[in-house]
Order: C-alpha cells, then structure tokens, then sequence
C-alpha cells in the first residue's frame, strides 16, 4: 500500500512539476463532475435543449479530452527543471531488469491500467453520445438558428417530420457519413464567417441516389392501382365558397409478379431506364430524354433546343427525387397555405371576405417575422372593424382566431430573414400554380426520329372527375365520409 501510495504522490508531483499537466489536470478536475454528471443526466432522461447538449459534448467533452492530452504531454516531453524520472523510459528500463524494483513496477502498471480503463470508458460513452447528439434533428435543425429555421419548421409540418434528416441526408455507409461531415464542417464555416447562400440552395446535386434513402421504406413496385385525390378550395369572395377537385390518380407501379410496370410509377421500373439532360444547374430546362428499352434499343426525344445546344450541365438517371424534389422540406404556395388553415379551422370559413384579405395581407413585402404578424394584426383589425364592426363586436375571438391562422400561414413558408418569400422553392408533384415540374417533359416538343413525342395527355396520369365545384357529385355517389 505504501508502494502503491508512493506511485500516486509522485503522479500528482509530477504533474506539479510540468506546467502543462498542471494546466491539463485542472481542466480535467473542472469539467469531469458537469461531464459526467450531464452525459448521466442525458442517458436517462434525454436533454432536450440543443444548445445545453452542444455545452456538453462541444465545449465540456473537447475539454475535458484536451486537458487529458496536456497532462501526458507536460509529463512526458514538458516537465519542469527537475526531472520526473517515474515517467522517463529510463525509469521504466531501470525497473524492468531490476527484479528488486519490478514489484512496485508491477502496482505501477496496475494503477495505469486502471486509469487507462476509466478514461476508455468515458471516451467511449463520449463519443457514443456526441456522435448521436451530432445526427441528432435537434443539432441539425436548431443549433444553426436562423440559418436552418426555415428547413427546420417545414420539416416539422412535412409527412416525414418523424424521419431523421440524417436518414436522408447522409444514410448508411461509411463514404456518405465522411463525404456528409466535410460538407457540415464547410457550412459550419459558412455560418460563423456569414458568408451562407440567402435562400439555401436546394442540394439537388447532392444528395445521394433515391434508391440509397428513398426506397429504403418505399417500394414502388407495391404501389399499386389508383388514388383518390381531393383538393380544397375556398374563393375570394364574401362567403369563403368552398370547392373541390376530385382527381384519380393513377399511381399504377413500377411492376411486380402480378402486373406490368404501368401508371405514374411506370418511370422508375427497372425496365424503363430514363436518362435525360439538363442545361441548367436546377433540371428545369430538359431540352433531351432517353429511354431504354428491355431489348437494349433506345429512344432519344428531343426539343429543337438540344439541336442548338450540345453543352449539357447534367446528364442524370431518373429517380423519385426528379418528381418528389421536396418531400419533407415542403413550401406551400400562398392560396394553397391560406385554404389548408380555413381547411383545418385555424382561420374561420365563416368570417367574410377572410380569403380574399389573407391572400392581399399574407403576400406584401415584409421585412421580418415580427413586422409581418404586427401589420397582419393592424389591417385585419382595421379592415373588419370598417366594414364589419357589429360581426367584430359579437364575435372578437373570431377575427383574433383569423388573425393569428393568417400570421401562422406566413410564418410558416415565408422567412425574411433568409430571402425565402412565397413560391422560392417549388414542387415538382403535380402543377397547381406554374407550368413546370410534369411539363418539363411532358410538353408535347419532345419528339423522337420516328416523329413519336412524349405525351402531353393529362389522362396520362390522372382523370379530372370534378373541378371547382361545390360539392361535386362524384363525391356524393360515393356516400358518406366524402
């Protein structure tokens, strides 16, 4: 006991002697209770503030690893004017050919070996959480605020708000994992020196093949047959109309052992290779498409345009993403935004003209966030004590309600802040509002050899069973829950 005593008073002497360890193993005095004490804290009950995580395993956990490393450094390369000479080689030769010594060598090694095996550990639990913490949504939504609060808040809005971005964004596999943290240490740079693209570049070149993320869940060979869809509307006049469209969709499949690839899905059957060019960075412009046939014959459709231009940007394979481009980061245009909250009772179908005033007050120039909910707040309040003040004076939680659907629909797609106003970033399902996403192709002026063009048939993908109507019949025959 004595031996072994002797070795710990000339540990810690040793690291009074050295600078160095003397600054390292306050450090680590310091930070090793809030480490542990915070990472027991967050393995059992799981800290949900992004910014005390980042303290514990950014600032603490670099710390407390930092000051590990200075006490072996000033041990053994930083030692004062008297030598240290239990951590010397020369010590340790000494003891190793003295069967005298070995003994204390020997409690020696033991008390290392512990020290060793405690610090594996905490590095190990370490690692483990701040690895997770890292690929945690939290980390990649709210730690970079302003720059990542917009993506953030319609990710939380989007169907796949319980899919973690990094399933996504980087997926499995160790070149993605790597390729992915380059790319976050660059953007983190990007931050702290303000020099990030307002609005953020949609990451079209990217992300990884969809069959890599995508089709890890879905399968398109087992989408099958056709979708109901029905789109709500309400008009801009004084009763709020409400209409629908009914469409059916055919999603079909992109085959199976029962049926043939056919429908919406037909474009991603293994057997329908498409491979097309752009000539322009967003795929927007598609002046040439190849498909491949079964038979390993082609058809090449083109626009007069791929005649004039033989410098493509991009030459890709379709995928899901070509389509689905913004499947979880999803931004409403305005009419669509302001129907689905009077849809869902947030702003109330009864209040007149409230359509037609969200649409005019939700699509001015704002400034930021705050300026926008106050000048919503004022012209709605204004507007309807005006015209009308009885309905305001009988029913104030009514325009209150209003007002405050209206400022969540804004702040839920538009962001001042980071240059992102309505219809920034649009999909590419469908064609609500632009003519563009299905008509990039499917234009009629992509025209092969034989004089054959793709398709421009809206009953390609869909049948229109009603439109803008009050309701529609079709929704009727259907019976009740239409």
């Amino acid at each position: 006991m004595k031996n072994l005593s002797d070795i710990v008073s000339a540990f810690t002497k040793g690291i009074a002697r050295s600078r160095v360890s003397l600054l390292g193993a306050m450090v680590v005095t310091v930070s090793t209770p809030f480490l542990v004490g915070a990472i027991i804290y967050d393995l059992v009950w799981h800290i949900q503030n992004t910014y005390v995580s980042a303290v514990i395993y950014m600032v603490l956990g670099p710390a407390f690893l930092g000051g590990l490393v200075l006490v072996f450094l000033g041990l053994f390369f930083f030692k004062g004017k008297e030598e240290v000479h239990l951590f010397t080689m020369e010590y340790l030769r000494d003891y190793f050919t003295d069967p005298h010594k070995f003994n204390r060598l020997r409690k020696l090694v033991f008390f290392a070996v512990f020290l060793t095996c405690v610090n594996i550990f905490i590095f190990g639990v370490l690692g483990y959480r701040t690895y997770h913490y890292m690929e945690s949504v939290q980390f990649c939504g709210q730690f970079c605020h302003t720059v990542m609060n917009p993506e953030y808040t319609t990710y939380t809005n989007s169907p796949h708000s319980r899919v973690a971005c990094v399933e996504c964004h980087i997926g499995s596999g160790a070149t993605w994992f790597v390729k992915s943290k380059i790319s976050g240490a660059r953007q983190l740079f990007a931050v702290a020196l303000d020099t990030y693209p307002r609005p953020i570049e949609t990451p079209v070149h990217g992300l990884r093949p969809a069959r890599d993320t995508c089709e890890e869940c879905h399968r398109p060979e087992k989408f099958h047959g056709d979708k109901l869809v029905i789109k709500d509307k309400f008009l801009p006049d004084e009763e709020n109309t409400h209409v629908q469209t009914v469409l059916l969709m055919k999603i079909g499949s992109a085959g199976d052992r029962t049926t043939s690839s056919h429908g919406i899905h037909w474009h991603v059957a293994p057997e329908n290779k498409i491979v097309y060019k752009a000539t322009e960075w967003g795929r927007e412009e598609i002046p040439e498409v190849v498909q491949y046939r079964p038979d390993g014959t082609k058809i090449v459709y083109q626009t007069d345009a791929a005649t004039e231009d033989a410098d493509y940007a991009v030459e890709r394979e379709m995928d899901c993403i070509d389509c689905h481009n913004r499947p979880t980061h999803i931004y409403l245009p305005p009419g669509e935004a302001i129907d689905k909250y009077i849809l869902e009772g947030l702003i109330p179908e009864e209040l007149p003209f409230i359509k037609k005033k969200a649409m005019e007050v939700a699509q001015k120039d704002y400034a930021s966030h705050e300026e926008a909910r106050s000048a919503i707040a004022s012209e709605l309040n204004t507007w309807y004590t005006k015209n009308y003040s009885d309905l305001v004076k009988q029913k104030p939680d009514m325009l209150e309600l209003a007002i405050a659907g209206v400022q969540g629909a804004y702040a839920t797609n538009v962001f001042p802040e980071m240059n992102i106003a309505w219809n920034t970033y649009t999909s590419n399902i469908g064609h609500p509002d632009y003519m563009g996403a299905c008509f990039r192709c499917h234009d009629g002026e992509h025209v092969a050899e034989s004089g054959e063009a793709i398709s421009m048939d809206c009953s390609t993908c869909h049948l229109i069973l009603a439109e803008d109507e009050e309701d529609p019949d079709v929704l009727k025959n259907l019976g009740e829950g239409y």
